[in-house]
């Protein structure tokens, strides 16, 4: 699903070059669930902003769903963008003009679908994460919780293949928290591919591999767990419990 190899990504100034990546490499296999985790200014974000297309890399490859996206066109990455790839941010990025329905539709209207169909998609996203009753509700009307599961639903919606997310728990509070990771457990079983950047070592527990970034490069991986259904929900209860 997503595979970088040597990759790179500086910042330059007049005086100074930084280094935000340095010979990155991940590969994410379709199904997984991967925790990014490190310390902060490691290069979490860059990567993440990176792998879903909305910034540029300075060197290496990025393989995304088998297909080469080092030298695409703007347009052509954001189209790749808007179909394939779902995005969970911290800080939800609702519109506060818009109702929640209203809110998951709009990456789908730049896919020229008819009304109908998106609001359809939307009712059908929304009623995924347990909130079929807020459809009109605006986000200051909504728990931070719930506006957390409209960002969800709203990435949802375009059934992409590809969901990151960065951050997703880091304005919520514990239990908030943990029924967000519950949804993204449960998405994960349904075989979605989702990449999670988070600084909680117990919500990195919960994913399925876990990836250590310092100083720009991927200094740890972890063995991979080849668990059944029923082993990953006794995990995740644990890692819940110990929350």
């Amino acid at each position: 699903m997503l595979k970088m190899q040597s990759l790179s990504k500086v910042y330059r100034t007049e005086m100074v070059e930084t280094y935000a990546l340095r010979h990155f490499e991940l590969e994410v296999r379709q199904g997984e669930f991967v925790a990014v985790t490190g310390p902060s200014g490691s290069g979490k974000t860059t990567f993440l902003t990176i792998a879903g297309l909305l910034e540029a890399f300075s060197g290496g490859t990025y393989l995304l769903d088998g297909v080469d996206v080092s030298h695409m066109a703007d347009d052509e990455r954001s189209r790749i963008r808007n179909q394939k790839i779902g995005f969970i941010f911290q800080a939800f990025n609702l519109i506060p003009d818009l109702n929640v329905l209203d809110n998951i539709e709009v990456p789908l209207r730049y896919r020229g679908m008819s009304g109908a169909e998106r609001r359809q998609r939307a009712a059908d996203a929304l009623a995924r994460v347990g909130l079929s009753a807020r459809g009109r509700h605006y986000p200051n009307e909504l728990s931070g919780g719930q506006q957390q599961r409209v960002a969800i639903a709203r990435a949802l919606a375009g059934s992409p293949k590809l969901l990151l997310a960065d951050e997703p728990t880091g304005n919520l509070d514990s239990q908030m928290a943990r029924g967000v990771m519950d949804l993204l457990e449960e998405l994960h079983l349904e075989g979605a591919t989702i990449v999670m950047v988070t600084h909680d070592p117990q919500l990195a527990a919960r994913a399925q591999r876990n990836v250590h970034v310092i100083d720009g490069q991927v200094v740890d991986i972890a063995a991979e767990l080849h668990l059944d259904p029923s082993l990953l929900r006794q995990r995740a209860t644990t890692a819940s419990s110990a929350t």
